[in-house]
């Protein structure tokens, strides 16, 4: 039995966190915001076979970019073998990563709904697609390691996140735009469980009212601005993010901040990516991804 599927990465510019609830259950929190899901993510394969003689039943590799934790998956897991006995299993699941990881992309979001997706099709459970989003946002909120990514990438695109919650209870709107490049760099990563912690009140005021105006502008420039202004009101710029985002302005750039890493991102018309390469490979020690938004989101790939 086999599985694959892919869920894209996704950048948040901005939110406002809901974390407390008084209705039972992880899938009621997450996050109100915006952002954008690029072609680059999370591949995952399960092969499924029967248990010889292995102290675990299941094994979790992966391949490209490294993840230090293996926990986000392991809830994904565990939360399939309650539908069945499959003591006589074991499951083999390679995650290839194409995104470094903690530089706020929402790797443990997409490595939990790539997952997702293959565990349905391996083990031909037949989920809808809510019930599969809802397992991969429970387990990264209940891990910590993220609030709305799983709701986004889940969707695709470029996406207002109008309602907190897994899918089938968060809302996005998703924002059409013309055929945009999309280019970042990524310097070094940020623990987005302890900045959550520390900058929560920070956060939610400006986060809400900036989820409004974008409902109104529906303009990914407009996104960029606000990003920008998100990411220095939270006091998450570092000395080397502002060169770069000064040199890009004076050139008549757009760009944005990742939430959370230390990752610049510029969305803008093909024409202006050379410019937008040209101010980035200056910088030798950031990771350059050059992408285009995926406006597909998670989904099963064929085997």
């Amino acid at each position: 039995m086999k599985g694959m599927a892919f869920c894209p990465a996704h950048i948040t510019g901005f939110f406002k966190a809901y974390l407390e609830n008084n209705q039972d259950g992880l899938e009621n929190l997450g996050s109100m915001g915006a952002g954008f899901s690029i072609k680059q993510g999370v591949t995952t394969r399960v092969t499924i076979d029967k248990k010889s003689d292995q102290d675990s039943n299941f094994r979790i590799t992966t391949k490209g970019y490294q993840s230090d934790k293996t926990d986000v998956s392991e809830f994904v897991l565990n939360e399939f073998l309650k539908m069945g006995n499959f003591k006589d299993k074991f499951f083999e699941i390679e995650h290839e990563i194409s995104i470094p990881v903690g530089y706020g992309l929402g790797s443990s979001s997409a490595v939990a709904l790539s997952l997702s997706f293959a565990l349905d099709q391996a083990l031909n459970t037949k989920l809808d697609r809510n019930t599969i989003g809802k397992i991969a946002h429970n387990a990264e909120v209940n891990c910590k390691t993220g609030l709305g990514d799983v709701l986004a990438s889940f969707h695709g695109g470029f996406e207002v996140r109008i309602k907190p919650g897994a899918p089938g209870i968060g809302t996005v709107e998703k924002i059409s735009t013309e055929k945009i490049s999309v280019i970042m760099i990524c310097f070094s990563p940020i623990s987005t469980n302890k900045f959550i912690k520390e900058r929560l009140f920070q956060i939610n005021g400006l986060g809400g009212k900036m989820v409004n105006k974008l409902l109104k502008s529906k303009d990914y420039q407009h996104f960029q601005d606000m990003s920008l202004e998100f990411a220095k009101y939270v006091d998450v710029m570092t000395p080397r993010m502002e060169k770069i985002v000064n040199e890009l302005t004076q050139e008549n750039i757009k760009c944005g901040i990742a939430l959370f890493g230390e990752t610049i991102f510029s969305m803008g018309p093909k024409e202006d990516q050379d410019k937008v390469l040209e101010i980035l490979q200056k910088y030798p020690d950031g990771i350059i991804i050059n992408s285009e938004l995926d406006d597909i989101g998670a989904r099963v790939l064929n085997n």
